[in-house]
């Protein structure tokens, strides 16, 4: 519609995943580098989550997009499902047909194939995208797969994406068996104030445009009624382009920027994200880099900022499963003296 008005070659702010559009902010790019880490090292499990619309998906296609022809994936972006169909989509992914094969069968025929891939030298990737929808005994279901394994690597490597509600599923002391083997978990965090405007430079570059077409005034607007959620800033700045088409104006500015706002009846993020913003203030407490995990805890300097980017160590997850037990422990004995 606006794409001859602004002399632009494509919609730069469209909302599905397209790896062109991919910002790299060090974020994304750390996510991405442990995802790669955990193929290359053969590490078994992975754990990555972020914020709806933080781009998960995009890095998940990224990802496969570079990945060896060696490497046989299997990707699973509809998780609502029970133990066998996720063992029916998994042998889909890898050109089987498991559909008349009671569970047993299904388990035979993953793990046949799982030996013979190895065998022939080949490594095997499952890939599980919002797997915070993922039932309690499918994740127990996806810890004794991940469990085939010689004496030196596993053969099953899994990487699970999923929104922060994935952590709560992870983080119930039920879930410790798993839990144990996860060896990097990180959270996408959401874009800062210059990420934001850096994101939305770098999406009108690849759409084939070089001049400016917001006005630096808006972009802590921006930033303010989409709290650096890529998915947001690409719906409120096509909204603002779409306004400034209508205006025949070929520029974005304050006028642009509230029309669209009342467009789309907006909130600002913080406003209409209260409890999220809470719950992530939580979990940024126990975000650190393993490697760094003595110095970081003696070093008082530290700040939640500089944590809330580095790896979710598996030692501060078993803390919350001991501490989560405990407090199970309390409630139950205090629920027996009211008896």
């Amino acid at each position: 519609m606006y794409i001859d008005f602004f002399g632009l070659n494509d919609y730069p702010f469209r909302i599905t995943p397209d790896t062109d559009y991919l910002y790299m902010s060090p974020a994304h790019s750390r996510a991405k580098a442990y995802m790669e880490y955990a193929i290359f090292n053969r590490e078994g499990f992975v754990v990555i989550t972020g914020e709806i619309g933080s781009g998960k998906t995009t890095l998940i296609k990224k990802l496969l997009s570079e990945l060896d022809e060696n490497i046989l994936v299997a990707k699973i972006f509809q998780t609502q499902l029970n133990e066998v169909e996720l063992l029916q989509a998994i042998l889909v992914e890898f050109g089987l047909n498991p559909f008349s094969a009671k569970k047993v069968e299904l388990l035979n025929m993953l793990n046949q194939f799982l030996v013979n891939s190895y065998l022939d030298g080949k490594q095997v990737l499952l890939i599980i995208d919002d797997a915070q929808n993922l039932r309690k005994r499918v994740l127990e279901e996806i810890t004794m797969l991940s469990s085939v394994e010689t004496q030196k690597e596993k053969i099953l490597h899994v990487i699970l994406v999923g929104q922060p509600e994935l952590n709560h599923k992870l983080e119930h002391p039920d879930m410790e068996q798993l839990l144990q083997r996860v060896s990097l978990r990180y959270h996408v965090r959401a874009l800062t104030l210059e990420e934001t405007k850096e994101y939305i430079v770098h999406r009108l570059n690849v759409a084939g445009i070089q001049k400016e077409l917001f006005s630096d005034l808006i972009f802590p607007g921006i930033y303010e009624y989409t709290g650096g959620i890529p998915r947001l800033i690409n719906t409120l700045c096509d909204t603002a382009l779409t306004c400034a088409f209508a205006d025949n104006h070929t520029k974005v500015d304050n006028e642009e920027f509230e029309s669209s706002i009342k467009e789309l009846q907006w909130k600002k993020y913080s406003e209409s994200h209260k409890d999220s913003s809470n719950e992530s203030s939580f979990h940024d407490e126990y975000y650190f880099d393993q490697d760094n995990l003595y110095e970081g805890l003696s070093n008082e300097g530290d700040s939640k900022e500089s944590l809330s980017n580095n790896a979710y160590s598996p030692i501060a997850s078993r803390a919350l499963v001991e501490i989560s037990k405990q407090l199970k422990r309390i409630a139950d004995h205090l629920d027996k003296n009211k008896e």
